[in-house]
């Protein structure tokens, strides 16, 4: 990553690429049992040394086929309302960063076999992290979405 001290921006350089199948946004489902592939690129595969034996990680990616930036947002499963951006999980965001948390299913060298994927063919992979205990929030609250379950359109 280089930092442009004098502006506060950042350069990001992907790690690595996702596998999924999905050609485009809208063949993305929201199950989380979609299988796919990480794979590390050559030059940091070595940053994968010891992450055998977690269970899930946070992938930090790129909506890399998102041409716009919206500060509002309509959430595909409810659509009928307007949202803040940075209370829904648009593409269209203003640095267009995605967040997932992903199963980790089997590590093949600098591959890696995983479940949850949310994202198309060729999203650009930005850093993993591993899920930890500490990442686990009993008290969260889930905003607007807590809300929503009885509204119809």
């Amino acid at each position: 990553m280089v930092t442009d001290r004098t502006s506060n921006s950042f350069i990001l350089k992907p790690i690595g690429i996702v596998h999924s199948g999905f050609q485009t946004p809208e063949e993305i489902r929201s199950s989380q049992k979609v299988k796919g592939e990480i794979e590390i690129y050559p030059e940091y595969e070595l940053g994968l040394k010891d992450i055998d034996g977690f269970s899930h990680l946070f992938v930090i990616w790129g909506f890399h086929l998102s041409d716009e930036e919206k500060l509002t947002a309509h959430p595909p499963y409810y659509p009928y309302r307007e949202r803040g951006v940075f209370a829904t999980r648009s593409p269209h965001r203003p640095n267009r960063l995605g967040l997932t948390i992903v199963r980790v299913l089997k590590r093949e060298g600098r591959f890696l076999q995983v479940e949850g994927l949310d994202m198309a063919e060729g999203s650009p992979v930005f850093d993993l992290k591993p899920y930890t205990s500490k990442d686990r929030k009993l008290e969260a609250k889930f905003g607007w979405l807590d809300s929503v379950e009885g509204e119809t359109t």
